[in-house]
């Protein structure tokens, strides 16, 4: 006859309540990210800041666009993104983003929650005169090319700023008439921003009809961006600039490099 199965072999047949209870998260989990990938882009206005409106939104929430786009009442362009999901469970939106204003294109990764809006490896460029709605005054031309490592706001103030902007082929309709004005570089240290979210930038020229080295230090409390530095006329300049130039030259003594002084406050 065959042995007897030992009793340290017998079989366990009893389900066991911890593998349902997995099966039902599990299955929770899909309803759930079935009906939320389900959801308009219209949704993403719930995460917005007051300041910010968007609206002829197509596709989804992870997937979606804003045709139009405005940032404290000025035409701010349209949005595509691209939401991370897991997000979402912080009350945080995590997105890559596709931003156009006209012909200028900006791509970044971004965090915005109730408190502050980050944005990470945020490239792009085009025409500054596109940017005449955000603050670029009307006259100005040019090229620009942003590349920024970190940026940081709190919808009030500047948190954190890291990274330069290139601008070129830079004129304006009210000075030298028009005539070229070069190209520049403006850039952002690792300690641009003050406790105050006041912002220091150095800017330099890169070519062209002047030599410049300059310190741009904006007050977030008023508003206002103050350019020191110090300015001096190359052999090509045009005609007209060199006018200009020399009409400074009546008001401010040069150094002994033979650089004017220079200080220019605007609003921003």
């Amino acid at each position: 006859m065959p042995a007897s199965p030992s009793p340290n072999r017998a079989v366990n047949l009893t389900p066991r309540p911890r593998s349902y209870w997995l099966l039902v998260l599990i299955g929770l989990a899909a309803v759930v990210a079935v009906v939320i990938a389900t959801l308009p882009a219209s949704v993403i206005t719930r995460f917005l800041p007051p300041i910010v409106h968007a609206e002829d939104f197509s596709g989804s929430i992870w997937h979606g666009s804003a045709g139009k786009l405005t940032v404290a009442a000025h035409d701010a362009g349209a949005l595509e993104w691209r939401l991370e999901p897991r997000s979402l469970l912080g009350l945080a939106v995590t997105a890559q983003l596709h931003w156009v204003k006209v012909g200028f294109v900006v791509d970044a990764a971004v965090k915005l929650d109730r408190h502050a809006l980050s944005a990470h490896n945020l490239k792009g460029g085009g025409p500054i005169e596109d940017l005449r709605d955000l603050g670029v005054a009307a006259g100005w031309r040019g090229m620009a090319d942003i590349d920024f490592s970190q940026l940081e706001w709190d919808f009030t103030k500047p948190l954190r700023v890291a990274g330069n902007i290139h601008v070129s082929n830079i004129t304006a309709a009210q000075v030298a008439g028009g005539a070229d004005l070069g190209s520049y570089d403006l850039r952002f240290g690792p300690s641009a921003v003050d406790a105050e979210g006041n912002v220091a930038a150095t800017l330099e020229d890169t070519g062209g009809p002047l030599r410049v080295q300059a310190v741009i230090q904006y007050s977030a409390k008023q508003r206002t961006a103050l350019l020191t530095g110090t300015v001096q006329e190359r052999p090509d300049i045009p005609a007209p600039l060199r006018s200009q130039i020399d009409g400074l030259a009546q008001l401010r003594a040069r150094d002994a490099q033979g650089r004017l002084p220079v200080d220019l406050e605007f609003r921003l």
